[in-house]
């Protein structure tokens, strides 16, 4: 073989060489590319899609189990019966809460409320007498709303002017002059509250009452409820206290 071929052989084997390399070169490259985008993939899914957490099961105390067995978790029991359950269920120590469950038909607002027998406003409502008294008098109006009778109101007419602006004289319109002003009291310590179901879930859930009350308030506040949202529209509905299990009850068409 001249010496002329074996230049051009080894010419043709170094550009073979430097081809080969190249592929190799640029086959390594977009892996780590690959690898790279993979990594960077990985980093912005949420924990949630990466790992599996198991939540631990809820442990339930025998104080729980005990008053449980006194349902039947099977059975839709009337209103009046539930309440009774309800109050016999609590365990906790302190004045429990009667909550309402709903599932309704559709997701959204279900209308205002006010229920007859619960107390949720934090204004300060005073009767008119000679303690309130002394106070105008003294310029102090420690109050939002100012209830009188027609024997006591005359006494606030030298206070009109300081009363009035601010919207605080009694007047038979707003309920605050009254032959009753205890009821009123009562009537105007209710604030309305919204029923509405969860964002995502046709779910209601709401407070209704207290544990301590008399079990025909409770049931007063919870039919005035099924009355505003519409009996065709619930589904379901279920009572228990803050503290116990609970109790299914059964509403009628």
């Amino acid at each position: 073989m001249s010496k002329t071929s074996q230049e051009l052989k080894a010419k043709k084997a170094k550009k073979e060489l430097a081809v080969e390399e190249k592929v190799v070169t640029e086959t390594e490259s977009r892996k780590a590319e690959t690898e790279v985008k993979e990594t960077e993939k990985v980093a912005q899914t949420p924990v949630e899609e990466t790992s599996t957490v198991k939540k631990a099961a809820r442990v339930r105390g025998k104080k729980y189990k005990a008053v449980k067995k006194k349902i039947d978790i099977l059975k839709l029991y009337s209103l009046k019966d539930a309440i009774k359950l309800v109050k016999e269920t609590s365990i906790s120590k302190f004045d429990g809460k009667v909550e309402a469950h709903l599932t309704v038909i559709d997701i959204g607002n279900l209308g205002e409320i006010v229920f007859p027998h619960l107390e949720t406003s934090t204004k300060r409502i005073v009767v008119l007498n000679d303690a309130i008294l002394a106070e105008i008098k003294a310029g102090k109006v420690n109050f939002d709303i100012l209830i009188a009778t027609p024997t006591t109101m005359p006494k606030l007419l030298p206070f009109a002017r300081v009363l009035g602006p601010k919207g605080l004289m009694p007047n038979p319109k707003s309920g605050t002059l009254t032959d009753k002003p205890e009821e009123a009291v009562k009537r105007l310590s209710v604030a309305k509250t919204m029923i509405k179901t969860e964002k995502k879930a046709p779910v209601v859930h709401l407070v209704v009452g207290k544990v301590s009350q008399p079990e025909k308030e409770l049931q007063a506040n919870i039919e005035q409820l099924i009355k505003v949202i519409k009996v065709p529209k619930i589904k379901k509905l279920a009572l228990c206290a803050t503290m116990g299990p609970c109790i299914k009850v059964l509403v009628e068409k």
